[in-house]
């Protein structure tokens, strides 16, 4: 009878009443004694498992005990190498026998991770499912409420916490801070600053970056970080927002959320926010995570289509977003809520455009009926309203001094309108589209974007520089600090900046 063990013929052999195997007695014991399994089964085994095997005395006498290594010689050494190989292959077994197992283990553990990954992003899907069920039922019960309001209320709030009183205070703390005084006083200091026309005129492209997806090309806006000023964020045709640093011409993050194009983007300028607006019908409040990457944070999703744009208070604690389903909405940026929805009877034309005038009292709304319509926002009531475009207006802007309402549309007409004597004082007509409008912060100059950049002097309206680098459509620009650079972008997938060479 040889050991299950060794293969040696055993000594003093035992049988595992377990598993039925034969084992030298002094082999099996030490291997209990180590880890209390049967080395061939694996099962549980103690001492008592074990049946002592009687050997007929004559059996035993016919077998040949091993000499000892000391007198053996050559076959002793070859005994011992023998013994040495045996081990080795015991322990060869053992750790074949766990490989399996631990292979057998990872298996396992993969498949449960990419079922939990697959339940996980279903429950994301549902989730995202539920919140827009939710906000289209709110929105439905809103308009259900709305429809059996008084008539005698022009503008209907949708939210009924409303622009509250303690709201209008801090308001009206803000405005007293930007008082026309402050802003003249701070509009003067800015004017000594800013570059003079002749130098913008000598400004050239010094660098150019492509952006976003070339699958569908185009940057649609953009914004300068009103503090740092070598940031920028873009939005693209790609459903994604990119900020930029401009010293570094490198992207910082990638803002993805949203499923359609993005048309807006704008920064906190105290905060370390952004905000977003998307043709999704949605707009988003971004903040950086634990790794310092940017997420969305809160998702405002009150309106029921295009969110054309978005602009922020003064004091920075609430933004107004207007979208293309005739409404604009009043939001408290910290908890993300809406406080007003509003909407009115004689606007049915979705908005095209929005701005807060620069005391943040008054809002200024573009519609696609080619009116721009000016708001008490206090009182959510349309004060009245500048006709006289013929196309869709694209571009809408207030002077810094805080007097002068600048729009310009698709046919490529631009108007300014005097806020003290609410009349068209200035008219300028261009060849092709128009996208955007802004001023610069001293008030001084005027930039129109369409087939190029337009630099305008506000004092007489003159051209000072034209920019015509970009391939197609421009669709976006900003003066630096002290328009001492300029940055555009076009749907040709390109940031630009133009400065002094």
């Amino acid at each position: 009878m040889s050991c299950a063990i060794s293969g040696e013929i055993c000594e003093d052999p035992v049988v595992s009443l377990k598993s039925g195997h034969i084992f030298e007695r002094r082999l099996i014991e030490k291997q209990i004694s180590a880890t209390g399994r049967c080395p061939i089964t694996d099962q549980d085994l103690s001492k008592e498992d074990l049946l002592s095997v009687k050997m007929h005395k004559n059996q035993k006498s016919s077998v040949v005990k091993p000499r000892l290594t000391s007198s053996a010689g050559i076959p002793g050494m070859i005994k011992s190498l023998q013994d040495e190989w045996d081990a080795i292959m015991l322990e060869t077994y053992t750790l074949k026998k766990h490989l399996a197992d631990v292979r057998q283990e990872l298996a396992y553990a993969l498949y449960q991770k990419d079922a939990a990954c697959r339940v996980i992003a279903r429950l994301v899907k549902e989730r995202d499912q539920a919140r827009t069920a939710l906000a289209d039922v709110q929105g439905n019960m809103a308009a259900a409420v709305g429809k059996y309001a008084p008539a005698s209320n022009e503008m209907e709030l949708e939210d009924e916490k409303g622009i509250n009183a303690e709201i209008v205070r801090k308001m009206q703390s803000t405005a007293k801070k930007l008082s026309n005084k402050a802003r003249k006083t701070k509009v003067k200091g800015l004017q000594l600053s800013v570059a003079k026309p002749d130098e913008i005129s000598n400004y050239s492209e010094v660098s150019s970056h492509p952006l976003h997806s070339s699958s569908r090309p185009g940057i649609l806006c953009l914004d300068l970080h009103p503090k740092s000023q070598n940031l920028v964020i873009t939005g693209g045709s790609d459903h994604s927002a990119i900020i930029f640093d401009k010293d570094t011409s490198k992207i910082l993050d990638t803002l993805k959320y949203h499923k359609k194009k993005v048309t807006d983007v704008l920064f906190h300028p105290t905060s370390n926010v952004v905000f977003t607006t998307s043709a999704d019908s949605t707009a988003a409040i971004w903040g950086p995570n634990k790794k310092n990457k940017f997420q969305a944070q809160s998702i405002l999703g009150d309106h029921k289509k295009e969110v054309v744009g978005c602009t922020l208070h003064p004091s920075g604690d609430y933004l107004i977003t207007a979208s293309m389903d005739a409404s604009w909405c009043f939001w408290d940026v910290e908890t993300a809520t809406c406080k007003a929805k509003v909407t009115s009877e004689k606007i049915s034309k979705g908005y095209t455009k929005v701005i807060f005038h620069p005391d943040g009292l008054i809002l200024g709304g573009a519609t696609a009926d080619s009116t721009v319509r000016i708001f008490d926002v206090k009182q959510q009531n349309n004060v009245h309203n500048f006709t006289g475009h013929e196309g869709n207006i694209t571009g809408l802007a207030f002077s810094e001094n805080g007097y002068y309402l600048g729009s310009a549309d698709e046919t490529g007409v631009v108007k300014m309108w005097d806020l003290r004597k609410l009349r068209n004082f200035h008219t300028i007509t261009t060849k092709g589209a128009l996208t955007d409008l802004t001023f610069d912060a001293s008030g001084m100059y005027m930039m129109l974007t369409g087939s190029k950049v337009q630099v305008y002097t506000v004092k007489g309206f003159s051209v000072v520089k034209e920019f015509d680098d970009h391939t197609n459509t421009v669709t976006s620009a900003m003066f630096g600090k002290d328009a001492r650079f300029i940055a555009s972008t076009s749907k040709d997938r390109t940031l630009k900046f133009y400065a002094a060479s």
